[in-house]
């Protein structure tokens, strides 16, 4: 069996946003949004579900899927295979922006439901942080009284997962390992929960139309292409960084040499005229006045003398 790296754009959607995806969804969701939580999700409304995407003006390295609960919590479930500069903020932003757009005008703030931001992410984003789920929340700084829990955002890190298939000790372990290996998997494992089987089969490339897989070929590609203009731009900028600290260093060690010649052709002139001063009194004066005057050792008078 194929399955496509549910990391990239249509497959992500496919799995988790068509409307055959209800319970898988649901199930992800219990599984990493609400495991520390009494009450699970029972039920959920999927927003702009999946449909045979349109491969032109492939632009964007994340998608998202959108979902109501029976509470009517709203939740965005990004996946993120490249980082990029302001991503956090972005994050934060859409966020907001659902909280804020659900009133129309005249509307009471009681109205507003909760909104949670579910990012799956192909890269490391917290570095200090060996958890390889992070969430955050509106806290008092110093008590960490909560303030609101109306907006949670959420990020799974997925190069910080490093479990193997026989590691798994529960349904949250099994996502995220379905989340990064599912393009590499050849079979589906018998021991994974029934709804991520059902999200292989959603993956399975025997189960998809010719346009679905060409959509999947281009964005793969697509990524492919950025992360290594990525990749050579970093590269580019070390060496151009390397020769600039090569360049700047030697410049560096040319004006010390130069200053360093000065001082020492100085030091060594003085020494000179001492010395011929020395010379100039070794008929006149005693050893220990001539080095008091001069400053030289009365041995090395004594030296001039013999």
């Amino acid at each position: 069996m194929n399955f496509l790296d549910v990391k990239t754009d249509y497959a992500f959607k496919k799995v988790f946003g068509s409307e055959t995806s209800k319970n898988i969804l649901i199930s992800f969701l219990n599984a990493l949004v609400y495991d520390q939580k009494k009450i699970k999700i029972k039920d959920l409304t999927i927003v702009d579900p999946y449909n045979i995407p349109m491969v032109k003006g492939v632009k964007d390295t994340f998608v998202d899927v959108k979902a109501v609960l029976d509470d009517d919590t709203k939740v965005i479930i990004e996946m993120q295979v490249l980082n990029h500069s302001g991503f956090e903020k972005r994050v934060l932003y859409n966020a907001a922006k659902n909280y804020s757009v659900q009133l129309n005008k005249l509307e009471d703030y009681h109205l507003l439901n909760p909104v949670i931001a579910l990012s799956i992410v192909d890269f490391v984003m917290f570095e200090n942080s060996g958890n390889v789920v992070n969430s955050f929340k509106l806290l008092e700084k110093e008590q960490l009284l909560q303030y609101s829990d109306d907006i949670e955002l959420i990020f799974v890190e997925l190069p910080k997962f490093q479990k193997e298939l026989s590691q798994l000790q529960n349904i949250k372990e099994q996502w995220i390992y379905f989340m990064k290996n599912a393009g590499s998997l050849e079979y589906i494992p018998k021991d994974l929960d029934i709804h991520i089987k059902q999200a292989l089969e959603s993956a399975n490339e025997a189960n998809l139309t010719k346009d679905e897989l060409e959509a999947q070929h281009k964005r793969k590609e697509f990524i492919s292409v950025q992360r290594l203009a990525i990749m050579k731009a970093k590269n580019d900028g070390i060496e151009q960084g390397l020769e600039e600290g090569i360049e700047k260093g030697i410049e560096q060690g040319i004006e010390k040499g130069i200053e360093q010649g000065i001082e020492r052709g100085i030091e060594k002139g003085i020494e000179q005229e001492k010395i011929n001063i020395a010379k100039n009194l070794l008929d006149i004066l005693d050893n220990q006045t001539i080095a008091l005057k001069t400053g030289l050792a009365v041995s090395f008078i004594e030296s001039l003398r013999k």
